[in-house]
């Protein structure tokens, strides 16, 4: 959020390496799905990266271990990642936006997308998890906004309490509410 003069404006183009985790687990090509799901446990998280000596070139997921390995019954320490990663790597660039990301990740039908910087180099991954987070954050923001800038209502009638006749009534939870009512229920 940034504040200039009297103004507060919503920055919705957050960058991809602002929400992305960085240095995600990464293992070599000729590694077995033991491994890479040994991986995955230990650092608590749902896929690795595969490289071929330095370069990315597939990932692995945990649907990946559950589709590929288990349900066919399948020895992990005998299956090789290269076998069942998913190529090619679909990757994003750190300047672009969550809502790129986001994009990306619907058109291509995946849920995680690793992190590159202009060299090519992955520094990071974001997850369709990461992106909704932001995207919650930004929704309570919103919502806080308009809550406050939203206009009070006064109106005359019947209070829902009370039953008492009042021409400050204002609404709360939906229900209409004289001074005295909201006065005990804590509310102004």
């Amino acid at each position: 959020m940034k504040k200039t003069n009297n103004t507060i404006r919503v920055e919705t183009h957050v960058p991809v390496r602002e929400v992305m985790r960085k240095n995600p687990i990464m293992i070599g090509i000729e590694a077995t799905a033991a491994k890479a799901a040994r991986a995955m446990c230990t650092e608590e998280v749902g896929s690795v990266i595969i490289l071929k000596n330095t370069t990315p070139i597939g990932i692995v997921t945990e649907e990946d271990l559950a589709c590929k390995v288990v349900a066919k019954d399948l020895k992990p320490s005998t299956v090789h990642v290269s076998d069942i990663m998913s190529t090619p790597l679909i990757t994003v660039s750190a300047e672009k936006t969550v809502v790129d990301a986001a994009t990306m990740m619907v058109k291509r039908k995946v849920r995680r997308l690793p992190v590159v910087d202009k060299e090519g180099k992955v520094i990071g991954i974001v997850t369709v998890r990461d992106l909704l987070t932001v995207s919650n954050e930004l929704n309570e923001l919103l919502n806080d906004i308009i809550e406050i800038n939203r206009e009070e209502i006064v109106e005359q009638g019947i209070c829902a309490h009370c039953s008492q006749m009042s021409d400050d009534l204002k609404r709360v939870d939906n229900v209409m509410l004289c001074p005295a009512c909201r006065e005990e229920e804590n509310i102004r």
